[in-house]
């Protein structure tokens, strides 16, 4: 059996992400591909647990890299109960959030030198990368006002972070996609959901060589 594919949504608050992780599911589903939907931080039993420390409270309630630590907990967890069995099986992983996501808001954001990032994605998930990144992407102004229109005051810990972390995790994004064009595709994320989803099924399709 082929390895399915490993498919990740990154970018800031209130870009849309989790509406995009649905409606790709859906398409590729519709074209008869065995879809895992996942999320992180979380994803698992174990990394959900963790989830809810670091998504409520206060925004000073842990360091930087104290945060990268738990993520990097909860993403361990996650590899080796979710994202792994899952691809070992054939099924295609999309996943909202990942790696990219530690290195911009700890790193870029929160100042946690990327090199230590780095080593710690060694140790916890090794050469495990994905195939495609999707990077949504709007002004830092428009999302947080997403964000804060949409929200019910709960897991918004890190929204509440201020305007110029955000603008510093934005950059930190648009970087990351620079440094590594193969594997990560911005998405301008200012169009209706409709419009988004379709740039990333061309996106998706012309990277797989696929039709959906």
């Amino acid at each position: 059996m082929d390895r399915g594919r490993f498919i990740t949504f990154e970018g800031g608050e209130g870009t849309g992400k989790t509406t995009q992780v649905l409606m790709l599911a859906d398409s590729l589903g519709r074209a008869g591909i065995d879809v895992v939907t996942t999320r992180e931080p979380g994803g698992s039993h174990g990394g959900e647990r963790i989830r809810a420390l670091l998504v409520d409270g206060e925004p000073e309630s842990w360091s930087p890299t104290t945060e990268a630590l738990l993520h990097f907990a909860a993403r361990r967890d996650h590899v080796e109960k979710i994202v792994e069995p899952a691809l070992a099986d054939g099924s295609w992983v999309i996943c909202d959030r990942f790696y990219d996501s530690t290195l911009a808001y700890q790193g870029y954001a929160g100042g946690l030198d990327r090199n230590v990032i780095a080593e710690l994605r060694r140790i916890v998930i090794g050469d495990l990368m994905p195939d495609l990144t999707l990077i949504l992407d709007l002004p830092t102004e428009d999302g947080l006002a997403r964000a804060k229109a949409r929200g019910t005051g709960e897991e918004d810990r890190y929204e509440r972070m201020g305007e110029a972390f955000h603008k510093k995790l934005r950059d930190g994004f648009l970087d990351i996609a620079k440094n590594d064009p193969e594997r990560c595709k911005i998405i301008v994320a200012t169009g209706t959901a409709e419009i988004v989803h379709q740039h990333i099924n061309a996106v998706v399709e012309s990277k797989f060589g696929i039709e959906i």
